[in-house]
């Protein structure tokens, strides 16, 4: 098992986890929360599988993603009242797991000949939108579109991994690792300080 492998194994775990305790509070049963869950790990590269013809879809062609948020999930039933206190431990596994979704999803369509613009963005859509289906399933509106820089934060790692991949001679693993690096700093300090992307009140016809 590679490092990436591992992490991104517990990405998924902290993704589920994070489907689980939305599910949890929107008082969905068992088989509720296992769907939520799942969408929330697996969701983002399932679609990213689907927009691209990849076969076998990620899910399907590894049983380890439903053997870990299988656990996720009674891990969730077994010590929610116990995960607030792993919030910052959660965060740093979410926030690493976005980082290395991001990567192995602009990969991926760099192996399908994508141009990288697209390829970018399949590595966002890996990253992101199992989160966005767990908010929609659950009558949320999406964390991307109210206020975190998060969605953004996967769009400047993946621009940071094509610029090095195609104007230096670092090798392939560090580059992953630096563009990794620059997903998670992004994010961290979005978090540590409130930080938003600006939004639209008024056009240059609004009256001050």
């Amino acid at each position: 098992m590679t490092i990436i492998y591992a992490i991104d194994l517990l990405g998924t775990f902290a993704f589920a986890i994070s489907g689980a305790l939305v599910a949890l509070d929107k008082k969905l049963d068992v088989f509720g929360v296992i769907i939520i869950a799942f969408i929330t790990a697996v969701g983002g590269g399932m679609l990213r599988d689907i927009l691209i013809n990849a076969h076998p879809i990620n899910w399907i062609g590894d049983l380890n993603y439903l053997y870990t948020i299988f656990t996720a999930v009674i891990f969730t039933f077994l010590f929610k009242s116990k995960i607030a206190y792993l919030s910052k431990t959660m965060f740093l596994f979410d926030t690493v797991g976005i980082g290395v979704f991001t990567l192995l999803g602009l990969k991926k369509g760099l192996s399908y000949n994508l141009h990288p613009i697209i390829a970018v963005i399949m590595g966002m859509i890996s990253a992101v939108f199992g989160g966005v289906l767990r908010d929609v399933l659950t009558n949320k509106i999406p964390l991307i579109f109210e206020k975190e820089i998060y969605a953004s934060a996967c769009l400047a790692g993946g621009i940071v991994y094509l610029l090095i991949l195609n104007f230096t001679i670092i090798p392939e693993n560090i580059n992953f690792i630096i563009a990794v690096a620059v997903v998670i700093i992004i994010r961290a300090i979005a978090v540590k300080f409130h930080l938003e992307l600006p939004r639209i009140h008024n056009d240059l016809f609004t009256k001050k």
